[in-house]
């Protein structure tokens, strides 16, 4: 029998990875400084809008000016499962997006890039984890932040996997839920400003999602 702890099985890497791979509650203001201190207010925007809405990372990039709208505050994604979902656009990500250049038609873009949008992120964002002194996490493991953040303000599951994107998993949510974007903003927007207060961000507008609203200060 081994008694040497060294010799015992070590957890699968991939498992101890994704389970690694989210932001923590207290690792919130760390990383929103560090983020909204990069020199690129499109890659800054984008990585937060990550954090705020669960997207997945090429349903965000993909973003156009012409799914965005400011007047009844709603974002068109091009989901991959069901081709596009209409999700809340929340006031910090709309204040966001209403501070950003219009070079093209896409949202977040990009004077460098060949079809001149955001393509690669991983690095500005390795970029503000290395200098926030967090561990890393993925691209990927933002949208998953999103989701198990809004565990902290009680958001009902099928509200959280409708925003995100997720397929319905059981038959009432399959075939009888079609929750009108009223109802998704009013937690949405729950989820945005918790998400904003212990990142230490405070924002004036939270209750209106019109562009245009005011930064004062970040803890």
């Amino acid at each position: 029998m081994h008694t040497d702890p060294s010799w015992w099985p070590r957890p699968c890497p991939e498992v101890t990875r994704k389970e690694g791979d989210c932001l923590q509650r207290e690792q919130l203001p760390a990383w929103f400084k560090a983020v909204r201190e990069l020199a690129s207010p499109v890659q800054s925007a984008y990585l937060q809008a990550l954090v705020l809405t669960g997207a997945r990372r090429e349903e965000m990039a993909s973003l156009r000016w012409e799914d965005v709208d400011f007047q009844w505050g709603s974002l068109g994604i091009a989901d991959k499962i069901e081709g596009q979902r209409v999700i809340p656009l929340t006031p910090y990500v709309s204040h966001l997006l209403a501070g950003l250049p219009r070079r093209n038609a896409w949202v977040f873009s990009s004077p460098t890039a060949a079809d001149g949008r955001l393509k690669e992120p991983r690095m500005p964002h390795d970029r503000a984890l290395k200098a926030a002194g967090l561990p890393h996490v993925t691209i990927h493991g933002l949208r998953r932040s999103f989701g198990t953040l809004c565990e902290w303000v009680e958001m009902p599951s099928g509200i959280a996997a409708q925003i995100m994107g997720h397929k319905p998993s059981a038959l009432a949510e399959k075939h009888y839920r079609r929750r009108p974007l009223d109802l998704l903003r009013l937690w949405h927007t729950k989820a945005e400003a918790w998400i904003l207060e212990q990142a230490g961000v405070q924002f004036v507008g939270a209750a209106s999602a019109k562009p245009g609203v005011r930064l004062i200060a970040s803890a």
